[in-house]
């Protein structure tokens, strides 16, 4: 899948203040899905098949789905939303992923559902913001994102209607998503390189696409779109605590060069480096899902990063 650059040159004034103002806006509050009466034909193997909620379970954990879309802190129900995203222009609250008809998914149809992680565009037509990470699910398999449709379904529905952002105009205007998509996005899926091995493949896979790794170790631009020209070289996550997300490109001395891929794994497993320390939060909840990975999985994870360029700093 191509990458763009979070360097988009030089655009007008107006050009830039209307894309900043979709940049991290957070997911959609829509209710129902345009096509209320489920499957589409063509689209609704996921419930013909009895494995998929089995492997759409797998991929939720490596997402850490659960991480976003629930609000734990204030005791939130289980996939129901409401979790403040810090962003540079304020707070933005997941969206209900349970099966709740009406303030859910559970109208969505596999169109509906395809259409919202590989195009970032919700049943109704609107467009979702990127702190919903689409610009990395759009990435997924047709088969990946309908298995996680599948295991989401057989979830408990929560009638919980979802929260509106708590940021100001025009910081939640999504036609200026118009602009931003023209500028960053490219749609997916992800396609192999038939240089690399399938090792490299699995692992480039995950960490761009399912696990969105580079959605928090990338720096982002003034627009909010991701540097990728500094791409998993470490950022500082928004909000009051502003911690630092590392590098983990294999830099000898800021990044991971000196971690082997047993290292590597152990993080994913455990969440403890090789120098004894656990990680905190959010990489803590990251951690919850990726422990759950097989362990060619997570070894295939490092593998990739191993391979990319290495970058100096230490992020943010």
């Amino acid at each position: 899948m191509r990458m763009r650059s979070g360097t988009p040159g030089r655009v007008g004034v107006f050009a830039a203040v209307v894309a900043l103002t979709a940049a991290m806006a957070g997911c959609g509050t829509e209710r129902a899905s345009s096509d209320a009466g489920g499957q589409d034909r063509g689209l609704g193997t996921a419930f013909r098949d009895p494995d998929a909620p089995r492997r759409g379970k797998y991929l939720f954990d490596a997402a850490n789905c659960v991480g976003c879309h629930t609000d734990a802190r204030n005791g939130g129900a289980r996939l129901a939303g409401g979790k403040a995203i810090d962003t540079p222009f304020g707070a933005y609250f997941s969206r209900n992923i349970t099966p709740d008809p009406t303030y859910g998914i559970g109208h969505w149809s596999d169109r509906d559902f395809l259409r919202a992680l590989r195009q970032g565009i919700s049943p109704r037509g609107a467009h979702y913001f990127p702190a919903f990470p689409f610009p990395s699910f759009t990435g997924m398999t047709d088969r990946d994102i309908l298995d996680i449709k599948a295991y989401l379904m057989t979830q408990e529905a929560v009638a919980l209607p979802n929260k509106p952002h708590d940021v100001p105009f025009p910081f939640d205007v999504r036609a200026t998503m118009v602009l931003w998509r023209l500028l960053y996005f490219s749609a997916g899926p992800l396609e192999p390189d038939p240089a690399r091995s399938a090792e490299w493949n699995r692992g480039a896979y995950l960490a761009n696409a399912v696990s969105h790794c580079g959605e928090c170790h990338t720096p982002r631009n003034f627009l909010g779109a991701l540097n990728n020209a500094r791409r998993f070289a470490g950022a500082r996550l928004a909000g009051p605590t502003a911690k630092r997300v590392p590098n983990i490109t294999p830099h000898a001395s800021d990044g991971i060069g000196a971690w082997s891929l047993d290292d590597i794994a152990t993080v994913l497993k455990t969440g403890m480096t090789p120098e004894g320390d656990f990680v905190a939060a959010p990489m803590s909840e990251v951690v919850e899902g990726t422990a759950r990975l097989t362990d060619s999985d997570r070894r295939s994870i490092g593998i990739y990063l191993k391979s990319l360029p290495a970058q100096p700093g230490k992020g943010g």
